[in-house]
């Protein structure tokens, strides 16, 4: 990017909120459900249907509300937006427009504050697609299941000034939306989807330029690129003399590009006007009382607390709080092991890698996290050595079993009887006298010969602390 041109971005973050059941009907929320199937009439929008407003759906949105810092409104209404596409049976989308439920919040991202517009809830629309073929001809093939899931916009203000702050934003946004229970927050089932408004203006300039607006980008990884490809696209057309247009586009992630898809809507478009089948919202004092008190610990909040608790390094306190299933699973294992740090070093390495190879997310781990924090146990208290847990995690692992059935059944417990491993090294010194005397010498890299033997004898049971001092003893 050149260093004349800055760029100004804004983000719309759609999220699913996690209900069992559709916004305004009783319809269940489900995937992998044939097409059509979790429909009824107000979600096909058949003359004469009432919508309901679902109390569960409410009560998530105040969740992601106050996890972004928001002032919950305590009266808003419901508004039609209306458009014309084949996966909107009613011919309009029920939204918030002019009074949404929640304004005026934020979220730091590396020590600057993204301030966070509105949030407004409304229902989804349904799913075309376009890929069937069938003598030749193209078809489009409508799905309603998804028509009426509930949705939430979060809409930031345009204070994101690179891609990389955008996905830093995202990713926050995300993570707040998941330890507050709102949504699972699944991008590849679109629970998480955002709108990329950008724009670019010379440095020093106030004014903001025109912007294009990327819809339905659905990982971080191509919400960097589209934004990359934007931003560039426009300092080459205004470089050249052109202008940029306001339009909505789309991002191709097979060539890394954003493509127009059709001129941008302004809010007059919509034809925006109050819904008539819906009371306003009444938010009151009790009723977010009770939600807020039932809030859990945000993840600024537990990071916090990591490091004051726990001791941990900025570092272990960002790994293990990157979801919520992560930090939930650290603090079960580290309170069964009574040492938090052995616990995080384990999460960390063994079993991340073991979940990473696996394809599993940790709120799928075969291994409970009080077995791992038994196996922290026994290798504190001298039953198992590093070596041996090793060698029982990937059982553990594989069956889910407890470490210490595995070690008894296997017969990998630690052998920390001195007199035991006297016996040992007594009979590999009688075996190597040429090695004594060299290591009497003064060659002392030859107690790693010693060392190898004695734990080659017991099949690596031996306890190396015990094996090292009678050892030193022994050829001294």
């Amino acid at each position: 990017m050149s260093s004349e041109w800055e760029p100004v971005i804004g983000l719309e973050v759609h999220c699913q909120l996690a209900t069992k059941t559709k916004i305004f009907c009783s319809c269940p929320v489900e995937t992998g459900s044939d097409p059509n199937t979790n429909v009824c009439p107000v979600c096909l929008g058949l003359p004469g249907a009432l919508p309901v407003l679902s109390r569960d759906a409410v009560e998530l949105a105040i969740q992601g509300a106050l996890a972004l810092n928001c002032e919950v409104q305590p009266a808003s209404v419901f508004a039609r937006k209306n458009y014309f596409y084949p996966d909107l049976p009613k011919g309009y989308q029920i939204s918030q427009y002019d009074k949404p439920y929640a304004l005026r919040g934020w979220l730091d991202i590396g020590g600057k504050r993204i301030g966070i517009t509105r949030i407004h809830m409304e229902d989804d629309a349904g799913k075309s697609q376009h890929d069937g073929f069938r003598d030749s001809d193209r078809y489009t093939y409508v799905d309603l299941n998804r028509s009426g899931t509930p949705l939430i916009e979060i809409v930031s203000e345009p204070d994101v000034r690179s891609a990389d702050e955008a996905v830093a934003y995202m990713t926050a946004v995300k993570q707040a939306l998941e330890f507050a229970g709102v949504s699972l927050c699944d991008m590849e089932k679109g629970h998480l989807r955002c709108d990329a408004n950008v724009s670019v203006r010379r440095k020093g300039e106030e004014r903001f330029g025109t912007r294009t607006e990327t819809k339905n980008v659905n990982s971080f990884r191509f919400l960097k690129q589209a934004i990359e490809y934007e931003i560039e696209r426009q300092i080459g057309v205004l470089e050249s003399g052109g202008r940029i247009v306001q339009e909505t586009r789309l991002f191709d992630a097979n060539s890394g590009e954003t493509f127009s898809m059709r001129s941008k809507e302004d809010a007059h478009d919509y034809r925006y006007f109050p819904e008539p089948d819906l009371v306003p919202l009444r938010i009151g004092e009790k009723w977010l009382r009770a939600v807020s008190s039932a809030m859990p610990e945000m993840p600024q909040a537990r990071r916090a607390r990591f490091r004051s608790q726990y001791g941990l390094s900025e570092y272990d306190v960002d790994v293990l709080t990157a979801t919520r299933d992560t930090a939930d699973y650290f603090e079960r294992a580290a309170t069964a092991a009574g040492d938090a740090k052995a616990a995080a070093n384990w999460v960390m390495g063994d079993l991340a890698a073991a979940l990473k190879e696996a394809g599993k997310e940790i709120g799928a781990c075969p291994v409970p996290a009080e077995n791992l924090g038994a196996l922290v146990r026994l290798i504190a208290s001298g039953e198992l050595s590093g070596k041996l847990a090793k060698e029982i995690f990937p059982k553990m692992f594989a069956t889910g079993g407890a470490p210490a059935e595995i070690m008894e059944r296997e017969g990998l417990k630690q052998i920390s009887d001195a007199g035991a491993i006297e016996k040992i090294i007594d009979g590999i010194i009688a075996a190597n006298p040429k090695q004594v005397e060299q290591f009497r010498g003064g060659k002392s890299t030859v107690l790693g010969f010693f060392t190898g033997q004695v734990m080659k004898a017991t099949k690596g049971q031996a306890n190396p602390g015990v094996v090292n001092a009678l050892l030193a003893e022994k050829l001294k």
